[in-house]
């Protein structure tokens, strides 16, 4: 991060949604994903990023929409950098929210976006009036009609750029990247070579190291320090202590850790788990 560079995060502990407002000058993070979805909107420059092989520049009023799963980086290609503010919205939330507010809801199948960026000023005003809502300190919380009138408004909204999906995970793909992914995320906390990893995946390093890529967007290395960010904010949230953390997960150490949440997130483990836990550091 750069020395104009500033992220403000909140956590609200009854739905879970996580919301942030940051600015960045120059590389703001390296590719990573989230397993919640995440709808933003640019407020201010030019916010470059890159997601299912496309390269996408949002700018003021833009609305980006990511689903869990989707790789993504993010830059600043303009002087003066970029503000945007982001909400993460965990699948389960959505679906119970979703099955609340609508009558028609079918089973089996989860909200699905078309593109990752979209002019809808109407969104985009249903984004940043839910964000408000939820983004207050704990000492000025929004009235609980207020906070839940913007989410039902907000969904209203969403719905309209959205459409039902087929999970991920039931998505076709090849089975060698099947059983590798498999392997990883019940063995993400070890130090797994690619020959084992290749081995479980019955290919070779090499070409498992291609097709992987090709189908997750990361290589092996890159997905598995996903596995273990995802965990770690888990587990942050819940109170744990960084370097606590960073063993569960299989990072060096404390440091070790710190370096790669930053790098995908913008904020420090410490910051992070006191912002959703309210704990000291």
């Amino acid at each position: 991060m750069t020395s104009g560079d500033w992220v403000r995060f909140a956590r609200h502990d009854e739905t879970g949604i996580e919301t942030l407002q940051a600015h960045f000058e120059g590389h703001a993070f390296d590719p990573h994903w989230h397993d919640t979805y995440l709808i933003g909107v640019t407020e201010q420059g030019v916010q470059r990023f890159s997601c299912g092989r496309a390269q996408h520049d949002s700018t003021p009023g833009q609305v980006m929409l990511l689903e869990p799963g989707e790789v993504h980086d993010g830059d600043a290609p303009t002087p003066g950098g970029f503000t945007y503010q982001v909400m993460y919205l965990t699948p389960q939330w959505l679906d119970a929210a979703l099955r609340e507010l609508f009558e028609q809801v079918p089973e089996g199948f989860q909200l699905g976006f078309s593109t990752p960026l979209v002019s809808d000023p109407h969104l985009a005003r249903a984004i940043n009036q839910a964000f408000m809502a939820l983004h207050q300190p704990l000492h000025q919380p929004a009235l609980r009609m207020v906070r839940d009138t913007a989410l039902d408004h907000l969904l209203h909204q969403l719905t309209r750029q959205a459409h039902w999906r087929r999970p991920l995970a039931s998505s076709p793909m090849p089975r060698s990247v099947a059983r590798a992914r498999e392997f990883l995320h019940a063995h993400f906390a070890e130090d797994i070579g690619l020959d084992a990893l290749a081995r479980a995946a019955g290919t070779d390093r090499f070409r498992l190291a291609r097709a992987f890529k090709r189908t997750t967007g990361l290589p092996p290395h890159a997905y598995l320090v996903q596995l273990r960010l995802n965990r770690a904010r888990q587990l942050l949230a819940r109170g744990l202590s960084p370097v606590s953390v960073a063993a569960a997960v299989g990072f060096a150490d404390q440091s070790h850790l710190g370096r790669w949440f930053r790098r995908a997130y913008g904020l420090t483990p410490a910051r992070y788990r006191r912002q959703c836990s309210n704990l000291p550091d």
